[in-house]
């Protein structure tokens, strides 16, 4: 806790009236207190709460985010404190900072701007790196792990220039993936940039790597990782086709944009033909049970008729054989067990989906308006 924030208080000692622990002149003294069963946090605690009390305010908001944390939990657990030890944590906090004789800024953001102007351009740049924890931290690295839509908004937002200079730090497979996901413009664009960086020197490349990877991790802190519309996708991808539809349908009628990025991301069984390569097929089958793929075939279900013959006309010909051989030889299930299969069928496609040995292709914007 910075000096600043507690000077009010030993400093109004004498102007206020009685306050929680003072003693008039004519009260005997209360015996000496002992402290030491408390921890530096809890000692801080009791601070803050009679500072709180006697009106004082605290700009707490400077501390660091966990010492906020902490000092909060803290005051959250304490219950009573007895008068003696609030008087003993006082008096020790006074005695503390009367033998104070100059205080320093809190870290060195505090100590830039104490030196603003002082200092020349160059070891401010350097100094500032350093207060952002930027030098010993892999910039390139982070930017290089960063989702490719955080990238491609770099991209497009920057200078061509500073766009090549990424291009070119990146990985070759990350630099091409990137490239083939932009306009052909702006891919040109960067392409050509990159003769423009054979002069610019490190420094430039590492500070242009530092605000780029300070960008990308500036990020507010969110509840959930995923955006609503895919969470609400992956919950209607468990429900029956019947409720699927009814959802939409609803969704559609108050938000049209929102329905849309939900139908983004539903995938379904019925889905698999448009969104999954041929070439595909045999890896998706190996993770699909035989039993679960017979049981869908005996339901002989009219919309998933399209995706069963997708499915086997694309695997080995003996194992579609025996397959369809063995669905022939069991009972048509009931819709609740269908329901319950394809469920599983479809958690284990997302499963592989998500752990990217079974890519996508992309649904097409133009069918699907």
């Amino acid at each position: 806790m910075t000096d600043s924030a507690m000077m009010p208080f030993s400093a109004g000692m004498g102007g206020m009236g009685m306050s929680p622990f003072d003693e008039s002149d004519d009260t005997p003294a209360p015996p000496p207190c002992s402290t030491d069963h408390l921890n530096g946090l809890q000692k801080a605690a009791i601070i803050v709460r009679v500072l709180v009390a006697e009106g004082v305010d605290m700009p707490l908001s400077g501390l660091p985010a966990q010492m906020q944390t902490d000092l909060t939990r803290t005051m959250g657990e304490m219950r009573l404190v007895d008068r003696n030890t609030m008087n003993a944590v006082v008096s020790e906090y006074i005695d503390m900072l009367e033998q104070v004789g100059l205080s320093f800024p809190d870290g060195l953001d505090g100590a830039l701007s104490l030196l603003d102007g002082r200092l020349d351009a160059v070891a401010t740049q350097q100094l500032r790196m350093l207060a952002r924890g930027e030098f010993g931290r892999d910039s390139w690295g982070d930017l290089e792990t960063a989702p490719d839509e955080e990238l491609m908004s770099l991209l497009e937002a920057e200078s061509t220039v500073v766009g090549a200079v990424l291009l070119s730090k990146l990985s070759i497979d990350k630099a091409a993936g990137l490239l083939a996901r932009m306009p052909a413009d702006l891919a040109q664009a960067l392409a050509m940039s990159v003769a423009e960086t054979d002069d610019i020197d490190p420094d430039t490349v590492a500070r242009i790597g530092a605000a780029l990877a300070q960008q990308v991790s500036d990020k507010p802190v969110r509840a959930f990782a995923k955006p609503s519309t895919r969470r609400v996708g992956e919950i209607l991808n468990s429900t029956s086709s019947d409720l699927r539809d009814r959802l939409l349908a609803g969704l559609e009628s108050v938000d049209r944009g929102f329905a849309t990025g939900v139908r983004k991301s539903i995938f379904t069984f019925q889905d698999i033909p448009a969104r999954i390569d041929t070439r595909d097929v045999p890896t998706l089958m190996r993770e699909i049970p035989p039993d679960d793929m017979m049981f869908i075939i005996a339901a002989n279900a009219e919309e998933d008729q399209a995706t069963i013959e997708f499915l086997l006309t694309n695997m080995s010909r003996r194992i579609a054989d025996t397959l369809r051989e063995d669905a022939a030889a069991l009972p048509p299930p009931g819709a609740k067990q269908k329901n319950e299969t394809m469920v599983r069928i479809m958690a284990s496609l997302r499963m592989m989906v998500d752990a990217g040995t079974l890519p996508l292709k992309p649904i097409d914007e133009e069918e699907e308006s």
